[in-house]
């Protein structure tokens, strides 16, 4: 985390939300309405999705789903998982765009996500995490300085990678190297739609 006032929240960035799994979805929203924070599940679905006692039942996904307002107006959707093996475990990033089959193809192509659908959304599959998304209306602002300033994914093998990125043309922003403190390698890159995304190469043992 970087302690500094952020720029806006989640939506109406090309990362609406973040989602988690979650075994026990009542106990989650009573145990986040409690700490105080806004239970949004109504204002963030369509008017025709049911809502009842802030959850709502997608039969899509046959599964149960809330939406909180945390910290520094950042979007969290929680999912019901009752069979995963952690209480909490992270589901899926969910981007918003005006151009949502040519910002999913980038993904398939730059990432190797395997294209899908969750439901009614298109989405991709990497290894751990699934990629939704869903239409903007408008043009999006992209994460950097917003409360959810960047996503990442851990790879192997990262400065071949990266050599792979730059022969297709796209500009690591901070270049591969390595993050003395935390001794790992990183990189920066950006989506075309101003997604900032990390890119580390596993995390070493910290002595």
């Amino acid at each position: 985390m970087t302690d500094r006032v952020p720029s806006g929240g989640t939506k109406g960035t090309s990362v609406n939300h973040i989602a988690f799994g979650v075994q026990n979805i009542r106990a989650m929203v009573d145990r986040v309405k409690a700490a105080g924070y806004p239970i949004v599940t109504r204002a963030e679905l369509p008017p025709a999705l049911e809502v009842r006692d802030d959850l709502a039942y997608v039969a899509d996904q046959q599964n149960h789903v809330a939406f909180v307002m945390g910290p520094d107006e950042t979007k969290l959707e929680f999912i019901e998982v009752k069979d995963a093996t952690a209480p909490i475990a992270l589901h899926h990033i969910h981007f918003a765009s005006p151009q949502v089959d040519e910002m999913m193809a980038w993904y398939v192509e730059v990432f190797g996500a395997r294209p899908a659908m969750r439901g009614s959304f298109q989405a991709a599959d990497l290894p751990g995490i699934n990629l939704t998304w869903s239409p903007a209306p408008g043009g999006v602002a992209g994460t950097e300085g917003r409360a959810l300033d960047h996503i990442g994914f851990e790879m192997k093998n990262l400065e071949t990678f990266c050599r792979k990125l730059e022969g297709m043309g796209i500009a690591l922003e901070r270049p591969y190297g390595t993050v003395p403190a935390l001794e790992i390698a990183s990189a920066f890159i950006r989506d075309p739609w101003g997604t900032y995304i990390e890119l580390t190469d596993g995390l070493a043992e910290v002595q």
